[in-house]
């Protein structure tokens, strides 16, 4: 049996990158999903390839910094399929820059889409949720466990998704919600062009390699591999938990060891 039969989940930044990987996942592991991206046309191609291959799958045009883009996001999936139960908070930018010479708005963005996002989503998705139980699963970062050069943004955002999701955990568990956040290192998606940046996928295996100790950059799959084990049944007991999946990162400093 499919580790999802019978799910329905909503995916957002499910346009590309993790989105993308873990709605196909999801759907190929028998979830209904919710294809969310404040990009139509993405969230429309993801939809249409999971149908192609005989998945069920609805494209909403979200912008996760809306409240009342994120009622509608639930609301549409709820009522295509008739309930609610994954809500995988994935929509995130990640430019970078110095607190001095950082503008208010620019902070706001950063802030408004990695964290309140989350928020808005999981605010949406829980009284459906609460009704027969559920998951919420966010997209933190490694730099939400640790500090990482040129973005205090979004440092501070995914810290903060990392403490709103042990709250989550805490305060819904008694309706049988779960929490969970994963941690990706370096991922091999277009995260670059929030950066202004255009970085090619090669590129970003070479710099993964050099950064992950288990000598290679992390693929969306790698973390849609993860989501699916915690939104899936084999995670009944897990929550709270904050999963890393960066090839050993943020283990600690490596050095090189002389041969023996």
């Amino acid at each position: 049996m499919a580790r999802l039969d019978g799910k329905v989940a909503i995916i957002t930044g499910a346009g590309s990158g993790i989105g993308r990987a873990a709605a196909r996942l999801f759907a190929r592991e028998g979830a209904k999903v919710g294809v969310a991206d404040v990009n139509a046309q993405r969230a429309e191609a993801v939809a249409a390839a999971i149908t192609d291959t005989g998945g069920d799958a609805i494209a909403i045009a979200a912008d996760v910094t809306k409240a009342a883009d994120c009622e509608r996001m639930v609301n549409e999936t709820v009522k295509r399929f008739g309930k609610l139960d994954i809500m995988y908070n994935n929509a995130g930018i990640s430019p970078m820059g110095l607190v001095h010479e950082m503008s208010e708005a620019d902070w706001r963005k950063v802030i408004d889409i990695c964290l309140t996002g989350v928020f808005l989503g999981t605010k949406y998705a829980l009284p459906h949720l609460m009704k027969q139980g559920g998951v919420v699963l966010n997209t933190a970062s490694i730099a939400g466990i640790t500090g990482q050069p040129g973005l205090p943004h979004y440092c501070a955002a995914k810290h903060g998704v990392i403490g709103f999701t042990k709250v989550v955990a805490l305060d819904y568990a008694k309706y049988k919600v779960r929490a969970a956040a994963i941690c990706p290192g370096a991922v091999v998606t277009n995260i670059g062009e929030s950066m202004g940046i255009s970085v090619d996928p090669e590129t970003t295996r070479k710099l993964g390699a050099a950064l992950h100790p288990l000598g290679r950059a992390c693929e969306p799959e790698d973390i849609a591999n993860a989501a699916l084990f915690l939104a899936s049944d084999d995670a009944a007991m897990v929550s709270g938990v904050i999963l890393t999946v960066d090839g050993a990162w943020t283990c600690g400093h490596t050095f090189p060891v002389p041969a023996q």
